[in-house]
């Protein structure tokens, strides 16, 4: 079927200009002037009218959690929190609305210990205000830690004698658990959690890929793929339920073998599903101090700097073990000494592995990494994945935990460019909404949000900032020569904008409307 899409800015990122967009079997034929390309134009074909909108490649999330965010739809929202009464009075107004069963978890998410007026994590105690019947489960907004009440630390098995797992870590007052949890201390928990079924599951993931559409992306991650989240996918694409792409990173300390598994699903899309790799976490979350860091956290005296979840030595295994099955490697680092664990691994890897291919590894978040590692990172071809929107969400916050020098290099875009790294940008979704023209005005302005304007050496353009997340992102993926530009022959994954995210002001590009989502040349989403 032929398409052509008129009275556009054709904003192609390659050579394609004009005001119209051919489009025929879901791939881009050509663009041009529109009265031209109308005289050649099929008289069956389908005349798009695009009232003088910009018409975009699709943006193309280079990380989240497709799944998770999905299951978060049908948590209790505690993200407008502002204090523990608040998050206590969303509880108490949840189960007044849907009267939860007998045994149910009561789980809700979002809530920001660095937004409370209480500037702490609550406890055990705060949420058996609520019930001391019901188990509960809070998440916090960077899903790295979260709190239980004193039902939920005894369904899972929680007592004053539970040590520390490795990489993780349990809250104490007076020697004697309060509930709170970070990293595998709370990961683990929160895992072995009461589900929705597989009904419930389904809805929600519909309702998150919408999400994803309304905001212009047709290619979404799915960032640590366990055994429960593999089988919901792999469900949802054997249905023909799947509206965008999907690609997927193992967890690899305990789901490696679900590639072995996969078959074609890891060759390449089946049904838009396929699995692109591995992922590991090397460490926290700069807003939660649990990203380890090279110098201290501040106040500098008390000395902490976060921790690693692994050793060197099994790093570097991990890591070998990707380049040894030419597998991608997704690695969540926020810290540089984290960033440093992992550069430092694929140099030692590829050393003792002359003529390989690193697979081009991503370092996830790489929001603290020093302008003497990014050298070393575009030797290694490794792509930065910034989680740029940290800056108007949290960056007032990483002022205070790492002081004004660090925290000015948080996200370093535009020394990342000139020391020749390429560079995507991802909201981590759920952590926040997968709003990419709010990420594109964070490169741009990188204006916290009390209006302090941190460290603007690191500014870029708004043309970088959009390549970001269409030309970059398809080449972390290796889907460059389908995705990224309007270029023909590639295919039609569109995003129609109000007005053209390059010229309007800086301050409103996080405003613009996204008008229609196109997949494959069918319209997805239209406002």
């Amino acid at each position: 079927m032929d398409q052509l899409y008129v009275h556009a800015h054709v904003l192609s990122l390659d050579r394609l200009a004009g005001d119209a967009l051919w489009v025929r079997d879901g791939r881009i034929l050509t663009a041009g002037d529109g009265a031209t390309l109308k005289t050649a134009f099929p008289a069956k074909g389908e005349i798009i009218d695009c009232a003088g909108g910009t018409l975009a490649p699709g943006f193309i999330d280079a990380h989240s959690h497709l799944t998770s965010y999905a299951a978060t739809l049908g948590l209790v929202p505690l993200k407008d929190c502002t204090s523990y009464d608040d998050i206590i009075s969303s509880f108490v107004s949840y189960i007044n609305q849907n009267s939860p069963k007998e045994g149910q978890w009561l789980m809700g998410f979002g809530y920001d210990h660095n937004r409370l007026k209480e500037r702490r994590h609550p406890t055990n105690q705060t949420l058996d205000r609520i019930s001391a019947q019901i188990p509960i489960l809070i998440t916090h907004a960077s899903g790295h830690m979260g709190v239980l009440n004193t039902r939920a630390m005894e369904l899972a098995g929680l007592s004053p004698d539970t040590p520390d797992p490795e990489g993780g870590h349990f809250g104490r007052e007076n020697g004697t658990l309060n509930g709170y949890a970070e990293e595998n201390a709370f990961i683990r928990i929160a895992a072995s959690a009461g589900r929705p079924d597989a009904d419930q599951l389904a809805r929600q993931l519909d309702r998150a890929q919408r999400a994803y559409l309304a905001h212009g992306i047709t290619t979404v991650q799915e960032g640590l793929v366990k055994a429960a989240g593999w089988a919901q996918l792999r469900t949802a694409a054997e249905e023909g339920r799947l509206m965008l792409d999907v690609v997927g990173y193992c967890d690899m300390k305990e789901h490696a073998g679900l590639l072995r598994q996969a078959g074609d699903y890891a060759q390449g899309y089946k049904n838009r599903l396929r699995l692109g790799g591995y992922k590991i976490f090397l460490d926290g979350s700069p807003q939660g101090r649990t990203a380890w860091m090279t110098q201290p956290y501040e106040p500098a005296q008390e000395g902490y700097s976060g921790y690693p979840i692994y050793t060197d030595d099994q790093v570097q295994a991990f890591v070998a073990q990707a380049v040894d099955e030419g597998r991608q490697l997704l690695a969540h680092a926020n810290g540089d000494a984290a960033a440093e664990q992992l550069i430092r691994a694929y140099e030692t890897v590829m050393r003792r592995r002359p003529g390989r291919d690193a697979v081009r590894p991503v370092m996830i978040h790489a929001q603290t990494v020093r302008p003497d590692q990014l050298p070393r990172m575009a030797a290694l071809s490794m792509v930065a994945s910034f989680f740029v929107a940290h800056i108007p969400a949290w960056g007032d916050v990483h002022v205070r935990n790492l002081g004004l020098d660090r925290a000015s290099r948080i996200s370093p875009c535009a020394s990342a460019q000139k020391a020749g790294v390429t560079f995507t940008f991802h909201q981590d979704t759920p952590v926040l909404e997968p709003d990419m023209l709010h990420s594109l005005q964070a490169a741009v302005l990188r204006e916290t949000d009390s209006g302090r304007i941190l460290g603007p050496q690191e500014r870029i353009s708004p043309l970088e900032a959009l390549r970001a997340v269409t030309v970059n992102s398809a080449y972390q993926y290796g889907e460059e020569g389908e995705k990224g530009t309007l270029s023909p022959g590639k295919r039609a994954d569109l995003v129609l904008l109000e007005e053209d995210p390059l010229t309007c002001p800086a301050e409103r590009i996080s405003q613009l409307r996204v008008m229609r989502t196109i997949k494959d040349g069918k319209t997805l989403f239209e406002a």
